[in-house]
């Protein structure tokens, strides 16, 4: 009767095991290996390095991995952000101007490119664990180039799913972005990460 028992605390053993050899390095990419594909509504905020908030923006994310990506603001002013082969372009529907840079350039911009696939995560930040806080898991990604654009970026999951993004810049303003309506495994049109610049509109690239 004891091999039983035995074998029934090996296994709780060797489960607890798996639990703490998980990484939150683990946890990303095991959200990113479920979200192949992903729409969600977002709402964005930034909070200046005084403690001012600023502007609220509001939208639609999609994201098609590896590489494309779209981010279409809607309220209160109309922008979109397309990521496709390595480039994002940057179109203000308003100021009738498009801006294109290099995906690497532009994290520090719309920090959500993070999920494309088209980053290496090892490569490129330190990931830790920074536990849970609203009913959230985090995890911070700090850039190991001096030079990115931002300070860290911190990702909340909400088991699985992707819930909130908070981003730190070099001069210490915050930008936080929440998901909600969140869907994965979608069948995006293939139009929908395409980009040309409208006409009669001014294109700026960064080299």
């Amino acid at each position: 009767m004891r091999f039983p028992l035995r074998a029934a605390l090996l296994t709780l053993a060797l489960s607890a095991t798996a639990t703490a050899a998980e990484t939150p390095l683990d946890r990303l990419h095991a959200f990113l290996g479920k979200a192949g594909s992903l729409q969600a509504d977002f709402s964005q905020s930034q909070v200046s390095e005084t403690g001012i908030p600023g502007q609220r923006t509001s939208g639609v994310f999609y994201l098609q991995r590896p590489g494309k990506f779209r981010w279409d603001y809607l309220k209160p002013y109309h922008q979109e952000i397309v990521s496709n082969g390595g480039k994002v372009w940057f179109y203000d529907v308003d100021l009738e101007q498009v801006t294109t840079k290099k995906i690497n350039e532009a994290i520090g911009s719309t920090p959500a490119l993070l999920l494309s696939g088209e980053v290496a995560l090892e490569q490129n930040f330190k990931v830790d664990d920074q536990g849970e806080s609203e009913g959230l898991y985090w995890i911070r990604l700090v850039p190991k180039d001096p030079d990115s654009g931002f300070k860290q970026l911190l990702i909340g999951l909400d088991g699985e799913n992707l819930s909130g993004m908070e981003l730190t810049d070099n001069f210490g303003q915050l930008t936080r972005i929440y998901f909600n309506n969140v869907k994965t495994g979608i069948r995006h049109d293939p139009g929908r990460f395409e980009f040309k610049p409208p006409a009669g509109v001014d294109v700026f690239e960064e080299k």
